[in-house]
């Protein structure tokens, strides 16, 4: 009985463990800060210096806000690789996935990260009503403003 007792409480560490070892802020805290969390988004801080890898991890859904420019590659868990030319103010937005990132480029590439991890409800400015906006449309939202701000 003690025996399985150990056994069922020992998996349930590793399980706990293995799920916890992929938010990058843990996994990989060289490379993602931790800026602000809450029970509705993860803030994170992303810095790659040049060339530069990380390991396997997770993000939820969310947006991207480059703010500088840089050539990373991603390989997901599938080993699909994409590479991508970021630019400095550019957001874009990404559905949940679990991948590794390399900085191909010479300069450090910089960025912050907006995870969505729920179902937002926002007020209204003008009218004090609540409305609900699903992740997806808050990040356009979101998207929509770094665009409009970061142009000259």
């Amino acid at each position: 009985m003690v025996c399985r007792l150990f056994c069922a409480v020992a998996i349930v560490c590793l399980a706990v463990n293995s799920a916890v070892a992929q938010d990058p802020t843990k996994v990989e805290p060289k490379h993602y800060k931790l800026h602000f969390e809450n029970d509705r988004v993860q803030v994170v801080d992303v810095h790659y210096g040049p060339h530069e890898k990380s390991e396997m991890h997770d993000h939820p859904g969310g947006v991207s806000v480059s703010l500088t420019g840089g050539h990373l590659r991603f390989t997901d868990q599938n080993g699909k690789v994409t590479e991508v030319y970021a630019k400095a103010g550019e957001a874009r937005w990404f559905p949940p996935f679990k991948h590794k990132v390399e900085n191909l480029g010479d300069e450090p590439y910089n960025a912050v990260y907006v995870g969505i991890k729920s179902k937002v409800t926002m007020v209204g400015a003008n009218s004090g009503q609540e409305s609900s906006v699903t992740a997806e449309q808050l990040a356009k939202i979101l998207t929509e403003y770094a665009e409009a701000t970061a142009k000259p």
